[in-house]
């Protein structure tokens, strides 16, 4: 069956079918590297992960494109503020986000360029367009005439008519509309910069992308991929200045991830609202995160609650748990069921919800055959696949028991031994077991049914 996928540029579901029958060319928009990697940024990542294992799983050779955004107002900004050079700031925040990355068991891209690396490819993609009658240089800086451009807004919706009713703040002097974007940025005073046939400046955002993607993966490419918020005006841009340059199709299909939620906002680091990828590592292990996002579909928005780390990291135990009370096997035999469902599930623009069910119901079929007697080859087989496929690293999971789940069971044998003491009106005792225990801050509740306990 073949892989369906929610395209973006069509608004509809598409079988994949790549430009070269086995190999497929795909560029992840990455960080912009002001600010520490998050939960939501580790979200679109992994699910481009996930895409590149199951393309690989299908028999693809894949070239895998991720890059960084090194310059920018925000970095130049959030460089001032904290006292340190740009280019410092982006190497620390680079660092964090690829240690993260490893750890979570994301593939390292075939390449991770810079915006900084492909200056003098910019300035000549700037020059084309102007020479093409795409663009104009104004005070130093050079943009983008989207009016000139009649395919503008095809990937996000809108139009130009939408765009004049947004744009009733006051804009930039030197742009003949305020929808125009900047391609190249005159230097502001004290501001890093690059020399260019319109003075000292800087690469726009927008340009680096179609540039640098263009560079690996040539024009067209197959996957483009990044969070719903860069489709607009990001996305939408890069699509502009690529194909009024080059005159041909700039990527075929656009795949776009759901943002990760905190408190019902999306998680971000303008707003403040997000936890750091490398805390959440020290808290709960790289597993657990990765099963956590997994439970979501890709193009549904996922509320961060600590709970859910928490029933993740839990069932990663009965997972593990499983794989340890069966037998090693070698080239074990799959069951072709099993295999088939999850194909089906991942070809459906990579229902990974529905591939992460089948998990717990093979190790449902596997513990009752070791409760039969029985050895569960065929289960644990398909159990390691399916694990391998959505990027589990299972041998880095430890054995022991989540500390919350310890704590649990012991309560229980006490209360259980309380219940029995009360029974036989051994009440002093029973009362002298409460007091001690809310001394250690469990607060116990005598029903009917029996003792519960909080804390």
């Amino acid at each position: 069956m073949p892989l369906r996928v929610y395209n973006t540029l069509k608004k509809d579901y598409e079988i994949f079918s790549p430009i070269n029958e086995s190999q497929v060319g795909i560029y992840m928009c990455g960080m912009t590297v002001q600010d520490r990697p998050h939960l939501g940024h580790m979200r679109t990542f992994l699910f481009g992960d996930v895409l590149r294992r199951y393309l690989e799983y299908k028999g693809f050779e894949i070239t895998y494109i991720q890059n960084f955004t090194d310059i920018d107002d925000k970095i130049i900004e959030k460089s001032r503020k904290e006292g340190i050079d740009w280019r410092a700031l982006g190497d620390k925040n680079e660092n964090e986000y690829l240690e993260s990355a490893q750890k979570l068991n994301i593939k390292p891209a075939t390449y991770y360029p810079r915006a900084t690396q492909f200056v003098e490819e910019i300035i000549e993609m700037v020059q084309l367009l102007i020479e093409k009658g795409f663009a104009y240089e104004s005070g130093g800086s050079v943009y983008f005439e989207v009016s000139k451009f009649k395919g503008y807004g095809k990937l996000s919706g809108k139009n130009l008519e939408d765009l004049k009713e947004s744009f009733r703040i006051e804009s930039d002097p030197g742009k003949k509309n305020p929808f125009d974007f900047a391609l190249w940025k005159a230097q502001k005073e004290g501001e890093p910069y690059w020399y260019s046939p319109w003075g000292k400046g800087r690469p726009g955002w927008h340009i680096e992308c179609s540039v640098m993607s263009a560079h690996f993966l040539g024009q067209p490419f197959d996957i483009h991929m990044g969070g719903q918020d860069l489709i607009f005006p990001h996305h939408e841009d890069e699509i502009a200045q690529a194909e009024a340059a080059h005159n041909v199709q700039f990527v075929r299909y656009w795949i776009h991830s759901a943002p990760m939620l905190l408190k019902g906002e999306k998680m971000s680091k303008s707003t403040g609202l997000y936890f750091a990828a490398k805390e959440l590592l020290e808290q709960y292990s790289p597993e657990s995160i990765r099963l956590f996002i997994l439970q979501k579909h890709y193009r549904s928005p996922a509320e961060y609650m600590q709970e859910y780390l928490d029933e993740a990291e839990r069932a990663l135990y009965r997972i593990k748990n499983f794989l340890e009370s069966t037998p090693s096997i070698e080239n074990g035999v799959v069951n072709e069921n099993y295999v088939e469902k999850f194909q089906r599930f991942m070809d459906d623009d990579l229902n990974t919800p529905a591939a992460v069910s089948l998990i717990f119901d093979l190790i449902r079929e596997g513990n009752q055959k070791l409760a039969n007697g029985e050895i569960p080859t065929e289960e644990k087989s398909t159990l390691l696949l399916l694990l391998e496929v959505l990027g589990f690293n299972i041998s880095n999971l430890s054995t022991k028991k989540p500390e919350v789940d310890l704590i649990k069971e012991l309560m229980e044998v006490i209360l259980d031994v309380r219940q029995l003491l009360r029974k036989n009106k051994h009440f002093q005792l029973a009362d002298e077991i409460r007091e001690k225990l809310e001394q250690l801050g469990f607060k116990i509740k005598d029903t009917k049914e029996g003792s519960v306990f909080e804390f």
